[in-house]
């Protein structure tokens, strides 16, 4: 898989034509408290919220790196997730996942585009993927920074753990010598398992019926220390995890079941 994103770095494609691609799984127990245990989870029937997007991966990988997608997978970055579920999964349920794209569109830096992962029509995952190709995005955002409510000590080998549990081993999070490859200077966490950890802790807080969108901004490399921040409100959350800026910012917001 990693050679096929390789050889997608010869594209140059500007439209969006890549078919859906589907499959029908039952979760492995074993892998499931692999999960759990690299991200904070608890030990449950339902499964957590993030997990589709794993069981998802290799269906993205295989839409991302085929034909019709405009994208090459080096260089790309995910920028954004939202996760909406209208009840949870359970563990013993048979899961049909469909992985699609949609909405390509201009971006100050470049272009974006929206990989959709589907489970079982009650769990939808949307990650937003930006191709750069110049330009500033115009005026940073002024943000401040939140009261810490907990510190993480982020391992040098979270990479690697969640990685093997996810199935995303992209080099950038494996080792400081692939991250620097690609002009990082350590390696980096994994988005989604910063997310990831960010519902850990909010475990048992939040509704069965619940959409947690969040925003990845600055890498958080690893071994790290950051501060997580959770407060909330009327109709959700907000929490943030911060370092010496954001690295990740999200919201969530009760759904109707």
């Amino acid at each position: 898989m990693l050679l096929r994103a390789a050889l997608t770095s010869f594209r140059r494609g500007e439209t969006l034509a890549a078919q859906p691609v589907s499959a029908v799984l039952n979760v492995s127990l074993q892998h499931l408290a692999a999960y759990n245990a690299v991200c904070g989870f608890g030990l449950r029937d339902a499964l957590p919220l993030t997990y589709p997007h794993v069981l998802g991966f290799p269906l993205q990988m295989k839409l991302m790196s085929g034909a019709g997608f405009p994208f090459p997978l080096p260089g790309l970055v995910h920028v954004a997730n939202r996760i909406t579920q209208s009840r949870p999964l359970t563990s013993d349920e048979r899961l049909e996942i469909t992985v699609s794209a949609r909405d390509l569109r201009p971006h100050p830096q470049g272009t974006q585009v929206d990989v959709v992962t589907s489970v079982s029509g009650v769990w939808e995952g949307v990650s937003t993927y930006l191709r750069r190709s110049g330009g500033s995005g115009g005026q940073g955002e002024e943000l401040e920074r939140p009261a810490g409510s907990a510190v993480w000590k982020v391992p040098a080998d979270i990479g690697r753990r969640y990685g093997t549990a996810s199935g995303d081993r992209n080099p950038i999070h494996l080792h400081p010598l692939g991250a620097k490859v690609f002009g990082f200077p350590r390696a980096i966490a994994h988005g989604m398992w910063t997310k990831a950890r960010c519902v850990a802790a909010l475990e048992g807080r939040l509704p069965e019926a619940v959409t947690v969108d969040v925003r990845f901004k600055k890498p958080l490399f690893i071994p790290g220390r950051v501060e997580f921040s959770a407060v909330e409100g009327a109709t959700g959350w907000e929490f943030a995890v911060w370092g010496k800026g954001p690295h990740l910012l999200g919201s969530t917001q009760n759904s109707p079941s």
